[in-house]
């Protein structure tokens, strides 16, 4: 869409609530209505044709079939296309994504998850070994994160319930803060701070539970502003927010102090550790340590961990804590006067799927104490070297010090155009914005031999590409800069829903 940059530059100014109330207004005039409308339709179509080129070609079904196909046909089909899709994510060209993926590893939580896969945690009394695998990784977990599962003190003993991610984690825990404040407190919905680098799944959280969301501005180095953080609580603050490691820039926002401050307010501190919890729970035994990020410090009252990323679990399990047994009823739902029965359900969900809890317990106590320690070792060894590598490019300049999720920025080129030579070059890295970046989250897949170095020759070759060619029209690059230039962020959510809608496709 073709506006003049001093209007955009204007328009990028105006405060969230007027942008999209002009932006409603524009829409509905008759000239500038049609040509929003026409750009939008270009955009869907445009994202339908990307996802469009992508899909197995084999599948022609445009409704269910008359009579079912074989089992040996179905499995034909989907052998062919899970041996299609593996070898970028075996070969360790993914960012994050698959965490072992060893196959021996594979096939023995497949092995387990087939024994478990009519398991059902809902029904405790069919299936008594699955809760006590729930209860399990909530202790093991708990007594990671420098808390204890076993105490009889309601107030201080770390206790938690399992969910289907870090997403559902985290927005029990917000539920838990809204209800339990206004139960305590008085509060009726609240607010939460959060900075600006923390999980889009607070967001949701608070659009979900009627929360008022509070964003914060990082420092240069990616950490949460710890002033601007204090400045934000007020009397309705439900929790403050900090991320170990922060999704976007791997590094942990300075938690010791953000608690101390939140536990002097009264209120709660959430450490969002999903993606990090389970590498800096066993960082300083592989020789590598780090600051204070969990029940430790008094000041932290609940935490997200995601058995699914680092805890080498299959994927759909997470862990989330709380300091105190008050904290996580707070989380629960309870229906005393149904005519179904008395229910009750720790999370959002009512059936889950046993097998993945079973899964999850069986990674956990597989690789034992020590082989995490391995592990952990093994993945931050790698990403040492590879963060020298991308240092030693003078285009790239990383943020902040990060131990193993590695972003870089750069003043010389166009780091959107990189990330789409790499993916030229078979890697899936992840764009990241305000400021523009890329960044690598090092798995175990890439402390394969030659991957790390293979990363590197191939970033040193997409530099020098991005800075020898023209741009071109298609990729990440054009629509990271479509999304950063228009002037309504209505029109990048339209974008992203275009997006969902053409993955829904058929």
């Amino acid at each position: 869409m073709d506006i003049p940059n001093a209007a955009q530059a204007v328009l990028s100014r105006l405060p969230k609530g007027v942008a999209r109330r002009l932006e409603v207004v524009l829409d509905k005039l008759p000239i500038v209505g049609d040509m929003v409308r026409a750009e939008k339709k270009k955009l869907a179509e445009s994202m339908r044709e990307s996802v469009r080129k992508h899909r197995p070609t084999e599948l022609k079904f445009d409704a269910l079939p008359r009579e079912g196909l074989s089992q040996e046909l179905i499995l034909e089909t989907l052998r062919t296309f899970s041996t299609r899709e593996s070898p970028m994510w075996r070969e360790g060209r993914v960012s994050g994504g698959v965490y072992h993926g060893d196959e021996q590893h594979l096939r023995f939580l497949n092995e387990v998850y087939a024994l478990y896969s009519q398991a059902n945690p809902l029904h405790a009394d069919v299936w008594p070994s699955v809760a006590r695998f729930e209860a399990d990784l909530v202790a093991f977990t708990a007594k990671l994160m420098g808390g204890d599962a076993h105490l009889d003190d309601d107030e201080q003993v770390v206790c938690g319930t399992l969910s289907s991610g870090g997403t559902e984690s985290i927005m029990l825990a917000m539920k838990a803060y809204r209800d339990h404040a206004q139960a305590t407190r008085g509060i009726k919905h609240g607010n939460i701070v959060a900075p600006v680098s923390a999980h889009p799944a607070f967001d949701k959280a608070a659009h979900t539970m009627g929360v008022e969301m509070r964003r914060v501005p990082v420092d240069g180095d990616g950490r949460a502003n710890v002033a601007a953080m204090k400045a934000a609580v007020d009397g309705s603050t439900l929790v403050m927010v900090g991320s170990a490691v922060s999704f976007p820039h791997g590094v942990i926002d300075p938690i010791e102090e953000l608690s101390a401050f939140a536990r002097s307010k009264g209120i709660g501190f959430h450490t969002d550790a999903c993606l990090g919890g389970f590498i800096l729970a066993f960082a300083a035994e592989a020789g590598f340590p780090v600051p204070k990020f969990d029940f430790s410090l008094p000041g932290v009252t609940s935490m997200s961990n995601d058995t699914h990323k680092f805890g080498y679990a299959a994927k759909g399990s997470s862990v989330v804590l709380y300091r105190g047994r008050a904290l996580r009823r707070s989380q629960y739902f309870t229906t005393p006067e149904w005519t179904g029965g008395l229910y009750v359900t720790p999370g959002f969900a009512g059936s889950r799927p046993g097998a993945l809890i079973a899964s999850a317990w069986a990674a956990m106590v597989s690789l034992g104490h020590d082989g995490y320690v391995k592990h952990t070792r093994a993945v931050l060894e790698t990403a040492r070297e590879i963060r020298k590598a991308i240092e030693a490019i003078p285009q790239l300049r990383i943020i902040g010090d990060p131990l193993w999720v590695i972003a870089f920025q750069s003043d010389v080129v166009d780091v959107y155009r990189v990330l789409d030579e790499m993916a030229k070059r078979g890697w899936s890295l992840n764009g990241l914005q305000h400021p523009s970046a890329v960044h690598l989250c090092v798995t175990l897949r890439h402390t394969q031999p030659g991957v790390a170095q293979q990363f590197a020759a191939d970033l040193r070759a997409a530099v020098e590409a991005v800075r020898d060619t023209p741009p071109a029209k298609d990729g990440m690059a054009p629509v990271y800069g479509l999304a950063s230039s228009l002037p309504f962020k209505g029109m990048v959510s339209d974008m992203l829903c275009s997006y969902v809608d053409a993955l829904y496709d058929a």
